[in-house]
């Protein structure tokens, strides 16, 4: 075979090779991604997305190498800028939909990894964010994954991470005084560390009136212990004081001694008593790593920008001011090498744990 014809046949073989050129790259690139520990890995979103840029422009050199005329070329490219139009048109429905919806949710930046949130019924921790879906870790340590979309087109309630309101309700009878109610349910509030607590009448009803204790929690993380002994210190509250929590209906039709009362004995009642000190971190555990590990990653990302500025200062700076500055360089290294070994050990352990 001539050169020439050998030479003819380059434009033909640069197809397959380009083809395992890409593929090659982008296994590589994913190996990498999966097996690097830097301060940012572990963060699904951020890999999610360059595999889908290389694979994109992978794409696009694969085009650029066929060996057609420059309008047909033309012709793809348009084509392919359809197809992913009209994706981005039906994207409510579809894989793109979610993606979309991803991007969406990081640009407003409308909850962040352990936080709580609420959405179409749902409740629970943020234990994992990625492109298509939300992972959330529910009251029964269950881990349950939320498409995106479901996010972006229903209401997302996010309890703040500095506090939120906690509240309860009971109905009593019309036969007691609702200024003596308040004071006692307020009471039950404070006994269980509220913050500001209040007590309001919300419904007037045929045959009891219901009321509403609420108080500040400053500690989101015991929201779920909390509710439970808010309604214990109720109990405990309002029997110590002689009210029975009971509907009138019951009360007046019960078939037993009148002198009998409805109140359980005060040292089978104790707050907190439903619930052990560390449920929430055995339900939530997942949601707490994984918020624990994004601290982590936040605390070296700011690292880095406090050494750069040091850097960029210490051109302009000599004799003293420049050894103070390098010193204070190197104790930002130091700190930053054991925060970056404290960040690989939990992502291992996590690893370990899924």
């Amino acid at each position: 075979m001539s050169i020439e014809e050998l030479w003819s046949l380059i434009p033909y073989l640069a197809i397959p090779a380009t083809i395992l050129l890409v593929i090659l790259g982008l296994f590589v690139t994913h190996r990498f991604i999966l097996k690097a520990h830097t301060a940012s890995t572990g963060k699904k979103f951020r890999n999610q997305m360059i595999m889908l840029g290389l694979s994109a422009a992978g794409a696009l050199l694969i085009i650029m190498v066929l060996p057609i005329g420059d309008e047909k070329r033309g012709q793809i490219l348009s084509l392919i800028g359809i197809v992913v139009s009209a994706g981005i048109a039906l994207s409510s429905t579809t894989l793109l939909g979610n993606a979309m919806a991803g991007l969406m949710i990081r640009a407003v930046r409308a909850f962040r990894l352990g936080e709580f949130i609420e959405v179409d019924g749902h409740f629970g921790r943020v234990s994992d964010m990625g492109l298509f879906h939300t992972e959330i870790q529910t009251e029964d340590r269950d881990l349950k994954t939320l498409p995106n979309v479901l996010l972006v087109t229903n209401a997302v309630k996010r309890i703040r991470p500095s506090g939120t309101i906690l509240s309860a309700q009971v109905s009593l009878g019309y036969d007691l005084s609702p200024n003596r109610i308040q004071r006692l349910l307020v009471q039950a509030a404070q006994e269980i560390g509220l913050k500001d607590p209040f007590a309001r009448i919300v419904d007037l009803g045929d045959n009891a009136i219901t009321y509403k204790v609420a108080g500040l929690l400053q500690d989101v993380s015991e929201l779920l212990v909390k509710r439970s002994e808010l309604r214990v210190a109720m109990i405990q509250t309002l029997h110590a004081d002689g009210v029975e929590i009971v509907s009138p209906q019951f009360r007046n039709t019960r078939m037993i001694d009148p002198q009998r009362s409805f109140i359980a004995p005060l040292q089978e009642v104790r707050t907190g008593a439903t619930a052990e000190p560390n449920s929430e971190i055995v339900v939530f555990d997942k949601a707490e790593e994984a918020a624990s590990l994004d601290s982590l990653r936040t605390a070296h990302s700011d690292l880095e920008k406090e050494k750069e500025a040091l850097q960029k200062a210490r051109k302009d700076q000599t004799g003293p001011e420049l050894e103070k500055t390098d010193a204070e360089i190197e104790r930002l290294e130091k700190r930053l090498a054991r925060l970056l070994k404290v960040i690989v050990a939990r992502e291992n352990r996590a690893a370990e744990k899924e």
